[in-house]
């Protein structure tokens, strides 16, 4: 909530949902839907989101990784499907250049940009902005 000058109290909401995916384990695929679904629904809803990949979740910007990875209850689908839909519904992916340096640059084409800590904290400590981590 912020106050305007007569007083009066308005609700103020943000516009922007980053993401940052650092403690998501490509090696248990069943915790690794549940950002890409969040994400796909909020810009669905018409709000800006972003997710960056980092630490050890980075590795899932490598191609080849996501592709490989099918969470139980997702039928057929791999993680990189879960990307794609989220990409296709306006999410930007961005991967952490220590994660590049870690992973390697051969990246799914749905990654973005690649982004330094600088960007992460900026972005993260927008007023704007509502992050969530995995």
């Amino acid at each position: 909530m912020t106050r305007i000058d007569s007083g009066v109290t308005k609700a103020y909401m943000a516009d922007k949902l980053l993401i940052i995916m650092l403690n998501s384990d490509p090696r248990n695929a069943e915790e690794l839907t549940a950002p890409f679904f969040q994400a796909t629904v909020a810009a669905s809803m018409e709000y800006q989101v972003e997710i960056v990949f980092t630490g050890r979740a980075g590795e899932l910007a490598r191609k080849g990784v996501a592709e490989g990875i099918h969470p139980q209850h997702s039928g057929d689908r791999s993680v990189h499907d879960f990307i794609r839909d989220a990409h296709e519904a306006g999410v930007h992916f961005k991967v952490c250049a220590p994660a590049v340096e870690l992973w390697g640059n051969d990246l799914i084409p749905e990654i973005d940009e690649t982004v330094g800590g600088a960007y992460v904290i900026s972005e993260a400590m927008s007023d704007g902005t509502v992050t969530f981590t995995y």
